[in-house]
């Protein structure tokens, strides 16, 4: 019956066109050109405007059907019938909106059911074609945390779920632009009501994840070293132009700087980063979406990282140069920018002999460059190759600082409690009940634990493993992965606070006196292009700055505030 009523609907618009070419050929013959415009306009009138509805805006016919059912040549036609007609274009850009919004409201909610309830039995949306499901049957497995079998010939690889949705969204993000730049010739409606349907599904969350977080995992994922998307150079620069037009529609942006800043910082300092030519792309194209202030950290950190090989270089000469001075074993320091990186925990670890030795001589070069500047030590991101002596055999353990203090304690004692360790090394509960994990219950256990459980508490007691073995003769041990998001979360709260503050102040200082709802408007209009700002947190950061005597209230009008010099 739709396919009927669809095609009673293409044969009646390509009769209107037809209608419209005959009347203009018929006033050409028989009358006066000055007649056309009003003849023409009643004809458009009569076939077009009385008949709007049913043509454009019914669910199984008019412009709705030729979207679903990618009719290009007719979104063309009725392109040309509509835009001569005064406003005639608004309501096809209102159904091409709708479309848009469905089509990707879809994705995340077949996205958000998968998640959170992987086994379930869901039903193909209208929207999808025959290709498409294969995909999205890919994305179920994805999701539940399966393998998928893509051939009897191919082995069977996980597919990530976030990597399926940004690649959907992608995919519709290129098909409706071509839409607007061929069916609708470029028009700005149509522009506008593409940005606007993006900007309504790609602001969702899924499974607890914003978009912001999914984009920046996407790059991750391709930029980094063994990421599980294998593309050329050409279409690893082309996808990642594409999600920097998607980053255009999220308000959060503020928030996908910094996770996309965390996952930089990882790929750079423990050189995972597959291409710097790929990190630099990105960035350029982030700094022509976003503004200098967007990716200024960003670039510090890539420029900050090259100074740090240039430093090391110069520490190694240092070496050559001054015999008498050595660190005992092979030592690479990374110097970087404080103001550039991200923030990470710096504890006063109780190092070992073996590394404190280290630590005094690089000290020791540093301050033949320079003064005036602080080292302040990130142990937490350091790493280490030991030698483990075992009796079976000899093994390469490439571990993180605070896993070689650990083991280096045993050196001296065979057998050390919980407590003593926590003593020697001055770590907190956390970070000690990680890497104490990490050393005896999970696959390589370097260390025995006494009781033998698969938990860490304050009463266990751990000895070296002499009999540990592996088939490899070099191992790394990981330490069990932090959630970074949380801490993520508050340092983006933290500088939303600082930046509505700011643009409070800068409204205040330009206008003097201003109302409330004024001052609120202008902020949000400020902030818009980093992030949405919440009018509560607004209000609050006035009260805030009138208690530190930035901005007062107006005596007679407690809605009026006054800037204070």
């Amino acid at each position: 019956m739709n396919i009927a009523v669809l095609t009673i609907f293409i044969h009646e618009t390509a009769q209107a066109e037809d209608c419209l070419k005959r009347e203009r050929e018929r006033v050409s013959h028989y009358l006066h050109a000055s007649t056309e415009p009003k003849l023409v306009e009643k004809v458009q009138h009569e076939l077009l405007v009385n008949r709007a509805n049913q043509l454009l805006e019914k669910e199984h016919s008019g412009c709705r059907a030729l979207l679903r059912d990618d009719k290009v040549d007719d979104l063309c036609r009725m392109y040309r019938l509509y835009h001569k007609i005064p406003k005639g274009l608004d309501p096809v850009a209102n159904v091409f909106k709708q479309h848009i919004t469905d089509e990707g409201t879809a994705l995340v909610q077949l996205a958000e059911e998968s998640a959170s309830n992987p086994c379930c039995q869901m039903s193909a949306p209208w929207i999808f074609n025959r290709h498409e499901m294969v995909a999205w049957c890919l994305f179920l497995y994805a999701v539940a945390g399966l393998q998928v079998v893509l051939a009897s010939r191919i082995k069977q690889v996980p597919i990530p779920a976030f990597i399926v949705l940004v690649r959907k969204f992608i995919e519709l993000h290129d098909k409706y632009m071509t839409y607007v730049n061929n069916c609708f010739m470029n028009h700005t409606l149509f522009h506008k009501a593409l940005k606007e349907a993006f900007e309504v599904f790609c602001n969702k969350t899924v499974a607890g994840s914003s978009s912001a977080e999914l984009l920046s995992s996407f790059c991750d994922n391709i930029l980094k070293k063994g990421g599980s998307e294998k593309m050329s150079d050409e279409a690893i620069e082309e996808t990642l132009e594409k999600v920097v037009k998607l980053l255009a529609y999220i308000s959060d942006k503020d928030l996908f700087a910094e996770f996309y800043r965390k996952k930089l910082a990882r790929r750079l300092l423990f050189d995972r980063s597959a291409n710097d030519d790929h990190e630099k792309c990105i960035l350029t194209k982030l700094k022509q979406q976003c503004g200098g202030q967007f990716t200024s950290k960003m670039e510090g950190m890539v420029v900050d990282l090259t100074l740090a090989r240039d430093n090391q270089l110069k520490f190694q000469e240092y070496l050559n140069e001054n015999s008498d001075v050595n660190p005992g074993i092979d030592l690479t320091v990374t110097v970087l920018t404080t103001g550039f990186w991200p923030s990470y925990k710096s504890f006063d670890l109780s190092l070992p002999s073996e590394m404190v030795k280290c630590v005094e001589v690089f000290k020791g070069f540093y301050e033949t460059r320079t003064k005036h500047r602080k080292l302040t030590w990130i142990y937490s991101l350091g790493t280490c190759n030991i030698i483990g002596k075992f009796d079976p055999k000899t093994i390469e353990l490439i571990v993180s600082t605070y896993q070689a203090a650990a083991l280096l304690l045993f050196n001296t004692a065979d057998k050390l409690s919980y407590s003593e360790i926590m003593t020697q090394l001055n770590l907190n509960n956390e970070d000690l009940v990680r890497l104490l994990h990490s050393l005896s219950c999970a696959k390589y256990k370097i260390l025995i634990k006494e009781p033998n459980t698969k938990t860490i508490s304050p009463n266990d007691s751990f000895q070296f493993n002499n009999k540990f073995t592996d088939k490899m003769r070099r191992i790394k041990i990981p330490l069990p992965p932090v959630d970074e998001r949380k801490k993520v979360i508050e340092d983006v709260d933290k500088d939303r606070r600082y930046a509505i503050d700011a643009a409070i102040v800068r409204i205040m200082k330009s206008r003097k006196v201003l109302g409330h709802q004024q001052l609120v408007l202008e902020c949000v209009e400020q902030l818009g292009r980093m992030f949405k700002p919440d009018i509560k947190a607004i209000k609050k950061r006035i009260e805030d700055l009138i208690t530190r005597d930035y901005l007062e209230r107006d005596k007679d009008n407690p809605n009026t505030f006054k800037y204070l010099a």
